[in-house]
């Protein structure tokens, strides 16, 4: 496995930069198909190549997306910047705060938007696909540590393939790309 380097955010405006649901497609689509311009972006997305551009260069400003080799102008291709983010840590400034939270907020909304659109399409898959799909909840008592452990597991199960999204040659023949999400918060009792 590669080593995954991470944003430790700090800055609410590259925070900001993620929170908006159309740059969240732009960046699934570059990192799940790799280097596009623009105008095969907005195909992709269903949006117009001026807006997909406006909010490319957004992203760039940032650094989660950048030139791609070949072209200009209008025919430049952008390509995913991989790395993960993290923020969230106690003590940080309430601007920082809030800017994870609107992209938390996104990032929820995206996410279940994508579960219910398997749930609707899961039938017009392989039984082996139907088969290895998951959902699963459930609820628990825990400790803050053995909480942090169940955490550490499961980032480490999905950080072992994530070299595979930057670099489509060690993608096995078989493999698709899979959202995983997971989380754990206390319930209220």
């Amino acid at each position: 496995m590669a080593e995954w380097r991470m944003r430790e955010h700090t800055d609410p405006q590259a925070l900001r930069a993620l929170a908006h649901p159309l740059r969240m497609k732009l960046l699934q689509e570059l990192a799940l198909r790799g280097p596009a311009t623009a105008t095969e972006l907005a195909e992709r997305v269903g949006d117009t190549a001026p807006n997909c551009s406006w909010h490319l260069r957004q992203l760039a400003k940032y650094g989660y997306v950048e030139d791609a080799p070949g072209g200009q102008g209008r025919r430049r291709p952008w390509r995913f910047v991989p790395a993960g983010n993290r923020w969230g840590t106690p003590g940080e400034p309430p601007e920082v705060t809030a800017a994870g939270d609107a992209v938390s907020e996104v990032m929820l909304q995206y996410e279940v938007g994508e579960l219910r659109s398997w749930r609707e399409r899961r039938g017009k898959h392989d039984a082996e696909w139907r088969q290895a799909a998951f959902f699963d909840q459930s609820v628990t008592w825990l400790t803050p540590d053995e909480l942090d452990e169940i955490g550490a597991k499961v980032q480490e199960m999905w950080l072992r393939h994530l070299d595979r999204l930057a670099d489509p040659a060690l993608r096995p023949d078989n493999a698709r790309p899979i959202r995983l999400l997971a989380w754990g918060i206390p319930a209220e009792h």
